[in-house]
């Protein structure tokens, strides 16, 4: 069974800093791209950043760009996001996902497995 579990969430002050945990069991990231999505009360699920297995490219959302970086640990099949300077515009639960094409997407539907979320506050 796949199971993704995210932690490292919580209520932080603006321009603090949070990093974000994604720890995989039953796949290995060595075969996926990982992408982690944030969702906000009232708005659409949107893609913040991804890690692609297939050549180790990443990309951001614009927003999140020169604050947040993605990276891995794949003897603990985990990925992280640090996120710093964090304003309240990302105030959102925070998902991460498994894509077996192996690709980063912003597209949710190619991802495959997803985790359960970690609520990110931050406070003005």
């Amino acid at each position: 069974e796949v199971q993704l579990v995210e932690s490292g969430g919580g209520l932080v002050q603006a321009g603090g800093s949070l990093r974000l945990s994604c720890a995989a069991s039953g796949l290995t990231f060595d075969n996926y791209a990982i992408g982690w999505f944030r969702q906000a009360p009232g708005k659409e699920r949107e893609g913040v950043s991804c890690l692609s297995s297939a050549d180790g490219s990443t990309d951001f959302l614009d927003s999140v760009k020169g604050r947040f970086t993605i990276s891995s640990d794949n003897a603990k099949n985990t990925v992280y996001l640090q996120m710093n300077s964090l304003k309240p515009e990302d105030t959102a639960v925070y998902y991460c996902a498994a894509d077996p094409r192996s690709y980063c997407s912003g597209y949710t539907g190619w991802y495959d497995y997803w985790g359960q979320g970690t609520q990110v506050t931050v406070s003005s």
